[in-house]
């Protein structure tokens, strides 16, 4: 039997296994911590996202947790728009959603199968060879299987074997995340737009009302992004600051930071992998390795595409690899893999490149030239472009 082993159950480990799962691989998935969990927070399935978990999910399993996301509109601090919000009246294709990333995490284990799942294994070995099986091993066990999948995240030991040259640098850029839990947040004043993005200098503020029942609490996602490094202050000290960085912003701003409890709060330090890799696939012996998720792409949330991107990463290695038996075809299938993903991938990234541009911009002709920048690219919440959110799985 076709063998694959998967370091790392983040979204996209845990989509890649039940993937290969699915199609009839003998999958072994191995995590580094003693269990898996998600992080307290949302998440936004752009269409992209939503027609990956599709192809992954054809019983559409995942669009029971998910709820339909509302255009906020951008607007200044003041509360002036500098976007109104649209309704989605005539458009085409699966709409955005959101998803507690609790509720996501029970899906995708649920779609592990016969998976068998390692957890407390902490690669510090990668072997590949021209006659070899790929391994990994954690200086106790060495495993070897026809095809492994690095999804262990922007300080991947797999990628660091392969592609040194490709580092996780700072993006110049520290967020905030945090999920208020409904029965703790009073319903909107009558007019009060909840949702959606504000845009100051040098700091973002992003609100999303969650549906009723996620993860058995309803609630609000709101993020908040600031220039500068990762603070390295307690939570309950951020908090504080981001009170007074947003102090004076409209509401509901003020009122969701003063609604967030200290260790409901997740700091990221926003880091990009630069360059990206050169390929995304390796042959090894008659198999070989390919890099998914963060492994392969880690980049800055300001386009809301990294879980997305992950999970089309997912859904092209299982249409590439369903039925490729180890040999000719597993190794053509790793050429097809960095084919597919390399121009989809370089498209991305020079988009949310743009939108760092936007969202960093500071002073007053920097501003004036942003909001002028808003009106004719008029992006959704997150900073949804067109090109960001166009790919469908591969036949």
């Amino acid at each position: 039997m076709r063998t694959a082993v998967v370091v790392g159950a983040g979204m996209s480990g845990l989509a890649a296994a039940g993937a290969l799962a699915r199609t009839g691989w003998r999958v072994t998935l191995l995590e580094r911590a003693e269990r898996i969990a998600a992080a307290p927070t949302a998440m936004v399935l752009w269409p992209n996202g939503c027609r990956a978990l599709d192809s992954l999910d054809p019983d559409g399993g995942w669009s029971a947790i998910a709820s339909p996301l509302p255009d906020g509109g951008v607007r200044r601090p003041d509360g002036q728009w500098l976007v109104p919000p649209r309704s989605r009246t005539g458009a085409t294709g699966p709409a955005p959603a959101v998803v507690h990333l609790e509720d996501l995490y029970d899906a995708l284990v649920a779609g592990l199968g016969d998976t068998e799942v390692r957890t407390g294994f902490e690669v510090t070995t990668v072997r590949t060879g021209r006659r070899e099986r790929p391994a990994v091993g954690d200086g106790r066990t060495l495993i070897e299987a026809d095809l492994l999948v690095a999804a262990d995240g922007i300080d991947s030991r797999i990628r660091a074997a392969l592609v040194p040259e490709s580092v996780a640098v700072g993006s110049g850029f520290a967020a905030w995340e945090a999920v208020i839990p409904g029965y703790r947040f009073p319903r909107p004043a009558e007019g009060q737009v909840l949702g959606g993005e504000t845009l100051g200098a040098g700091y973002r503020f992003v609100a999303i009302p969650l549906g009723a029942h996620a993860a058995g609490k309803g609630g609000v996602y709101w993020v908040a992004t600031a220039v500068g490094a990762a603070r390295p202050e307690s939570a309950a000290t951020q908090l504080a600051l981001l009170k007074r960085w947003f102090a004076g912003w409209h509401e509901p701003v003020g009122e969701l930071l003063s609604l967030t409890r200290p260790e409901e709060l997740v700091p990221q330090g926003v880091r990009e992998l630069r360059p990206l890799p050169r390929t995304y696939a390796f042959p090894s012996g008659p198999g070989g390795v390919v890099l998914i998720g963060d492994a392969a792409h880690a980049m800055p949330h300001h386009l809301g595409q990294g879980g997305c991107l992950a999970f089309e990463d997912a859904a092209t290695l299982r249409s590439l690899f369903a039925d490729a038996a180890p040999g000719t075809a597993l190794t053509g299938a790793l050429e097809g893999y960095t084919r597919l993903r390399q121009p989809r991938i370089t498209t991305v990234v020079r988009q949310n490149r743009r939108m760092s541009a936007v969202v960093q911009a500071r002073g007053r002709l920097a501003l004036r030239a942003r909001d002028a920048a808003l009106n004719h690219m008029r992006p959704r919440i997150l900073g949804r472009l067109h090109a960001a959110s166009d790919w469908s799985p591969p036949e």
